[in-house]
């Protein structure tokens, strides 16, 4: 009987055994399943996601580059996909979602931006710009490295001065491998035009800084964190504008040698970036040295109103100098050893953004903020901060009045800006764990009416939505709020 029992036991243990290795095995196969299952699930939903970009960028820039009023419009493109988001999902989507835009964007018949070489080899090409936009517009341009490092390198982007272009070109090259700036990558354009054209910041290069922009983040050399634009003269001119209007791409901008009018360049528009302004003290040129003192005062007023952000950030940090005994040749080389020692935050929590024309043409969105419906043909003025989850915006239509005005050449100098509290426009928001506790409610208050309180939950709609207007590898939004004022 005890032998009977003891055989009885180890037939048992030996179907436990072997009806557990049956489960094991079961269990892993289901695992294998489950995981294949994912995988392809995933596959399937980049490639949808990578669909919707290549139609859409496709449609976008047949558009754009065949009416001036179709660039000039900036049209918003929202997606049908809609897909609530667990929160565990969020930061795997991101990069299924950059990778889709990446695939979409390299398979879009386009010019594309060489490969970078050595800057010293002097590396050349060349895109067409729309002829819609400019006749005859072909921009030459270097793109190469200086020095060596691993991982994503900054860019500067090099504007040259109003000379013949091919010599401020060749000029463009020299400097720039003669500034400490290294490793480095520099992208160095010919204006394609002179002439009337020959301005850095008309339509045509707006299509061909966007397009760098996007070209670059997509190829994966470019640190997007660290672009940079300056230039000299019409260079200074250009970089400046450029400053204000992209500000929320650059870490910092260093127009030399220049001087807008300030209604051309809204000071407000660079905070949370580097700014640095060198012109001659005694460079009369077109006043330059005069708009230099009115661009300083300007910073040094915005600087004093705002000296941080709402998560204690210092809010304008700028260098603006006028060299004594200096007329317009000046010394280039302070500019980009400064310039690079600015990071982009690309979450401020406190964000002022003049919202205004340049060439015609306005921005649809600026950092996390996405204009739906303008609320007027005038500009408008946003004031943004967030703190404990409670985001307050003033939004207001500005109205200039010019009290300084040169009798000579008829340049607009100085002004006075009104501001009236702007009614009828829709804005999206976009937010993400760095701007908000997304666990939490969130409040919007906007010209002191409380428009939202509620929670906002993760979307791939919304990643894609924000992909496609920021083109950004850091502003793939997980969620947003709309709101009609």
């Amino acid at each position: 009987m005890i032998h009977v029992n003891k055989l009885a036991a180890s037939m048992a243990a030996a179907f436990t055994m072997s009806a557990t290795m049956s489960c094991a095995r079961d269990q892993t196969q289901n695992h294998q399943e489950m995981v294949k299952n994912q995988q392809e699930m995933v596959k399937n939903q980049q490639e949808m996601v990578k669909h919707y970009f290549a139609q859409t960028l496709k449609t976008k820039l047949n558009a754009e580059q065949n009416s001036k009023a179709d660039f000039a419009r900036n049209a918003n493109y929202s997606t049908d996909i809609q897909q609530q988001l667990k929160d565990k999902d969020v930061a795997s989507t991101k990069k299924m979602v950059w990778a889709a835009w990446c695939e979409a964007n390299r398979e879009l018949q386009e010019e594309k931006l060489i490969k970078p070489q050595s800057l010293q080899n002097g590396g050349q090409g060349s895109w067409n710009l729309p002829q819609a936009l400019e006749p005859d517009a072909v921009m030459p341009y270097y793109y190469g490295t200086k020095g060596q490092a691993n991982g994503q390198l900054p860019l500067f982007l090099y504007l040259h001065g109003s000379g013949a272009k091919k010599q401020e070109w060749q000029t463009g090259l020299m400097l720039g491998n003669s500034f400490e700036d290294g490793p480095s990558l520099y992208f160095i354009p010919q204006i394609p035009n002179e002439g009337m054209y020959y301005r850095w910041w008309q339509v045509a290069k707006q299509f061909a800084w966007e397009k760098l922009i996007r070209q670059a983040f997509v190829e994966g050399a470019v640190d997007a964190n660290r672009l940079y634009v300056f230039g000299i003269s019409e260079g200074g001119y250009g970089s400046q504008r450029l400053a204000s209007f992209y500000a929320d791409y650059w870490a910092a901008a260093g127009p030399m040698a220049g001087g807008e009018p300030l209604k051309n360049a809204p000071v407000e528009n660079c905070a949370n970036i580097g700014f640095s302004f060198l012109t001659g003290a005694e460079d009369e040129g077109f006043y330059r040295n005069i708009l230099t003192r009115y661009t300083q005062e300007a910073f040094d007023s915005a600087q004093k109103a705002h000296p941080l952000s709402a998560d204690n950030r210092p809010l304008f940090q700028h260098r603006i100098n006028l060299l004594e005994r200096m007329q317009h040749s000046i010394n280039y080389n302070l500019t980009t050893p400064w310039l690079k020692n600015f990071i982009r935050n690309p979450y401020p929590k406190t964000i002022l953004w003049e919202d205004f024309e340049m060439d015609g043409r306005r921005r649809s969105g600026f950092y996390n903020l996405q204009v739906l419906v303008q609320p007027s043909e005038q500009r408008t003025y946003y004031e943004m901060t967030i703190k404990d989850n409670v985001i307050t915006m003033n939004i207001n239509d500005v109205e200039y009045t010019t009290i300084e005005k040169d009798q000579r050449w008829g340049i607009e100098m100085k002004f006075n800006r009104s501001y009236k509290q702007s009614k009828g426009g829709k804005l999206r928001i976009y937010l993400n764990e760095q701007l908000v506790d997304m666990s939490k409610a969130v409040t919007l208050i906007v010209n002191g009416k409380q428009l939202y309180r509620g929670n906002v939950k993760p979307t791939l709609q919304d990643m894609i939505n924000s992909c496609m207007e920021y083109f950004d590898p850091y502003r793939i939004f997980p969620a947003s709020i709309e709101v009609s004022y």
